[in-house]
């Protein structure tokens, strides 16, 4: 487990740390395969950001369990709950040491690589530049599922986490997106992100 920062507690439902902690284990396996894949520090990076969200969620969840056990049984009812987030944080642990492959620059065997490259999907994590033509615009207004089949999974937006943004989200410059999508339209994202090109074809 990564070393935790100082976190001042505030109450927050069980079930949305738990969730939360699914979702994030779940996109960080994606992540972390596609960096090993195409040896992508920003992804592994990334990777790692999301670990230490995941170990901050545990940390919560631990607290709010401690402070609902009232006797005994409550205690004995929150048991499924600690080992299913402990399950859970593993998983992210996991997917960190993935991503510690890349950044260590250890390399990934071919075997391994042969296996990975059947993923028909490409993941990218990149930054918007001021002059993006995305800067300013709701997601369900760019489409982008529909013209270049990439979907947006992940706005980081300074310390601001968003994952599986809704199509009201507005993006911003600077926001650091992780797209998901075929390798054209990730390739074509990737360059309206970084306002190399300024038109979104219809």
């Amino acid at each position: 487990m990564a070393r935790l920062e100082k976190i001042k507690y505030k109450p927050v439902p069980v079930r949305d740390l738990i969730t939360e902690m699914k979702d994030l284990s779940e996109l960080m396996i994606d992540l972390a395969y596609s960096a090993a894949l195409f040896n992508s520090r920003a992804l592994a990076e990334e990777v790692i950001e999301l670990e230490r969200r995941v170990d901050t969620l545990a940390y919560l969840l631990d607290m709010s369990a401690m402070l609902a056990a009232r006797d005994a049984k409550d205690a004995e009812s929150l048991v499924g709950v600690s080992v299913v987030a402990a399950a859970t944080d593993k998983i992210s642990d996991a997917a960190a040491d993935i991503a510690a492959i890349v950044l260590r620059d250890i390399g990934i065997h071919p075997i391994v690589r042969e296996a990975f490259e059947r993923v028909e999907e490409r993941l990218t994590r990149v930054e918007t530049k001021p002059n993006s033509i995305l800067v300013g615009k709701k997601l369900r207004e760019l489409g982008l599922a529909a013209k270049m089949g990439v979907d947006i999974i992940v706005i980081r937006r300074g310390e601001e986490l968003i994952v599986n943004p809704k199509r009201e989200e507005v993006i911003k410059s600077g926001d650091i997106i992780t797209a998901r999508g075929a390798q054209m339209g990730v390739d074509e994202f990737e360059r309206l992100a970084e306002g190399t090109i300024r038109t979104l074809e219809s």
